[in-house]
């Protein structure tokens, strides 16, 4: 559970003090994350039972000056969690992230967005749990709801992942310890 893409962040939740965040500059490669800001939202992964609950949240705002989005995020109330920064990366052509986690290992990664849908691949550095890369692809679905999904580079061989929907929920915290 503690190995999650940094990019199931993009589908994650987005927040930034509703109309503001609306109609506040950004960058415009940044722009396909408009129709999520001021958002958050709960997702229960796949695997969640009520024995078990596996439960994230996360938001996502417009940050320095609307040249990056910060995305943050927290499961069961703050025993894992991560923060995001998304920039585009004029060099690569690209949308890169840094994705940081209280597990203590952190992510390097780049993507793809179109109509609602991502797709990326990040380099994880330091995960105790032998995970060395991750691929995600996630979208928002006309129903409102967003889904993400991804599998882990392990000892060699691509394994699932995660896989969590989420809907919008005002009312839900992303939790630090």
């Amino acid at each position: 559970m503690k190995i999650l893409s940094g990019v199931m962040l993009l589908v994650a939740g987005f927040a930034v003090g509703g109309l503001a965040a609306e109609k506040a500059s950004l960058d415009e490669h940044l722009e396909p994350f408009r129709p999520f800001l001021g958002k958050t939202w709960k997702g229960h992964f796949k695997n969640s039972t009520p024995e078990k609950p596996q439960v994230d949240v996360a938001r996502w705002e417009r940050a320095l000056n609307g040249k990056a989005v910060r995305v943050l995020h927290s499961i069961n109330d703050g025993v894992y969690g991560g923060e995001s920064i998304i920039v585009w990366d004029e060099k690569k052509k690209s949308l890169v992230y840094c994705y940081f986690t209280t597990a203590g290992f952190y992510t390097t990664g780049t993507m793809t967005l179109s109509d609602g849908k991502y797709a990326s691949h990040e380099v994880v550095t330091g995960s105790a749990e032998g995970v060395t890369e991750v691929k995600a692809t996630g979208e928002l679905r006309a129903d409102g709801t967003m889904h993400s999904k991804s599998e882990y580079l392990k000892e060699g061989k691509w394994v699932s992942g995660h896989e969590v929907t989420y809907t919008e929920d005002p009312q839900a915290e992303v939790v630090f310890k």
